[in-house]
C-alpha cells in the first residue's frame, strides 16, 4: 500500500472506532453457553473461535479486550479493520486465503502456544456465505487446541448488500450470543478435516436459531 492509502486506513479507523463504541453502548446483551468458554480455559487450552463474516462488528464489541490474534487480509480495507480492532484489544496476524495465508497460520499456531486465543470469521474473506474455509479446522487439528463456535443476531440491524449480508445492529438493540459446545479436532488428515468443517456448519446453523430465539425470534 502507498503512504497515501496507510493514512487514509488510520483516519477511518480513527474515526469509525469511537463511533462504534458510542453504538455498542446502546446494546442489550443476552447470552447463552458462556461456560463452554469458561471450560476451555479451565483445561489449560486456547479457543479457536469461529462464526461468520457478517457477524463480525458484534462480535468484536462482544469479545473484546481478551487478546484475541485475528487474521486481517494484506490489502486497504484489511488495513482499517486492523486498526479497529487492535484498539478493542485483538491483535492481528496479516494474511488471507489468498495471501499470506499460510505465513499467519504459523503465526497463530505460535500465539496458541503463547497462550493467545485466536478467531476466524470461517466463511471470509470473501465467501461464499456461510461456507466454513478449512482454516480454523487444520489449525485445530494441529494444535489440540478446540474450536469454540458461535452465532451473534440482533433484533433490529441495518443489513448491508454486501456478499456476507453483513450486520450492523441498531441503537438499543437487543443482542443475542449462542455459543456452542468446544469442537475437536483429532488431526489435520484430509478427510477429517472436511468431516469437523461440515459439522462446524450444521454447529453454526443450530446457534443461528438459538441466537434469534435470544432476541425474540424475529428481527426488525
Amino acid at each position: 500500500m502507498t503512504p497515501a492509502q496507510l493514512r487514509k486506513a488510520a483516519l477511518i479507523s480513527a474515526t469509525a472506532t469511537p463511533l462504534i463504541r458510542a453504538l455498542a453502548a446502546t446494546w442489550r446483551w443476552r447470552v447463552e453457553g458462556l461456560h463452554h468458554y469458561e471450560s476451555i480455559l479451565a483445561s489449560g487450552k486456547q479457543p479457536i473461535f469461529a462464526f461468520w463474516h457478517g457477524r463480525i462488528l458484534p462480535a468484536t464489541v462482544f469479545w473484546r479486550d481478551k487478546q484475541i490474534v485475528v487474521i486481517t487480509s494484506q490489502n486497504f480495507d484489511g488495513e482499517w479493520i486492523a486498526g479497529i480492532i487492535r484498539r478493542f484489544g485483538y491483535g492481528t496476524a496479516r494474511g488471507s486465503s489468498s495471501r499470506g495465508g499460510a505465513r499467519a497460520l504459523v503465526q497463530l499456531r505460535r500465539d496458541l502456544s503463547d497462550g493467545r486465543p485466536t478467531a476466524f470469521t470461517i466463511d471470509g474473506p470473501r465467501g461464499p456465505a456461510r461456507v466454513a474455509q478449512p482454516g480454523a479446522v487444520f489449525l485445530a487439528g494441529a494444535t489440540g487446541h478446540p474450536i469454540l463456535p458461535f452465532h451473534i443476531e440482533s433484533s433490529s440491524a441495518w443489513t448491508m448488500g454486501s456478499w456476507d449480508r453483513t450486520q450492523v445492529p441498531k441503537p438499543f438493540a437487543r443482542i443475542g450470543v449462542a455459543i456452542g459446545e468446544p469442537l475437536v479436532v483429532p488431526d489435520t488428515a484430509d478427510a477429517i478435516v472436511d468431516a469437523s468443517r461440515v459439522r462446524l456448519e450444521r454447529v453454526l446453523e443450530d446457534l443461528e436459531a438459538k441466537a434469534m430465539e435470544l432476541v425474540g425470534g424475529r428481527r426488525g
